[in-house]
């Protein structure tokens, strides 16, 4: 079942109308019940202000936490472009046949690197994990041969250099999987909703603030979006783009 939380412009849509009906219910249904009476106002303002100030708080949060995830991915992006050149630069210190094989797998293993920040296709993204790990199991035991012909520390360098070409794929690809959790979701969701029936509750002419209404759902659906975007590595507009893989790929070209 598709995640709706990859779908970013999806999350402004529902979040919208899901606000928006629960200011239109506070406006009409709640107020039809009981009205807010002139001696309870003062009360009634200080609840709302605390809800939507609680809002705001938790938004915040929350997007501080799709903001330190996007990073760790930049980060990691980084890490494994370094690891890959080092990795293709220890490969000198490999005999000259295992140090050639090593070389061109490393150059096919870079390009699968890059579709897998750059695809949004599901099924060519199975193909690129499948690729991928079809070429660190020959890179390994390329390097892992070598190794065992001629155990000395030199060729030690270059068998540390190729574990770290396999940790770093497996800390991003750890790194895309962590997500802001459901419930935290569910949680906003829910408070976003109450702060939005107050709004509706609390507005005195339901049909001259019928635009005012739509203010706060509005401002609390592009925080969604936003906060959304950011925490979907792949179905987002903000993506981390690999930048530094593309560099090393050139450098690679050239030399």
């Amino acid at each position: 079942m598709p995640n709706i939380l990859n779908y970013p412009p999806l999350v402004f849509i529902v979040s919208f109308v899901t606000m928006w009906l629960s200011a239109r219910i506070g406006a009409a249904l709640l107020r039809r019940l009981r009205k807010i009476e002139d001696e309870a106002r003062d009360d009634f303002s200080v609840i709302q202000a605390a809800t939507l100030t609680l809002l705001a708080l938790i938004i915040g949060f929350t997007f501080s936490m799709a903001v330190g995830r996007y990073d760790q991915r930049k980060n990691f992006e980084e890490e494994e472009a370094n690891a890959i050149g080092t990795a293709y630069v220890r490969a000198d210190l490999l005999p000259a046949a295992e140090a050639a094989a090593i070389r061109t797998l490393l150059r096919s293993y870079l390009d699968e690197r890059v579709l897998f920040y750059t695809t949004r296709n599901q099924q060519e993204l199975a193909k690129v994990n499948a690729e991928t790990a079809r070429l660190q199991q020959e890179l390994w035991s390329t390097v892992k041969n070598a190794a065992v012909a001629q155990p000395t520390p030199v060729v030690a360098l270059a068998v540390a250099a190729m574990n770290d070409v396999l940790n770093t794929q497996g800390y991003t690809q750890a790194a895309w999987w962590n997500r802001i959790p459901d419930a935290a979701w569910i949680l906003m969701t829910l408070i976003a909703m109450c702060a939005n029936l107050l709004v509706g509750y609390g507005a005195r002419a339901l049909k001259a603030g019928a635009g005012l209404l739509l203010v706060v759902p509005l401002v609390v659906s592009l925080a969604f979006t936003l906060i959304a975007d950011i925490d979907s590595p792949r179905g987002g507009v903000i993506r981390v783009k690999p930048f530094n893989l593309h560099a090393l790929a050139d450098s690679l070209r050239q030399h």
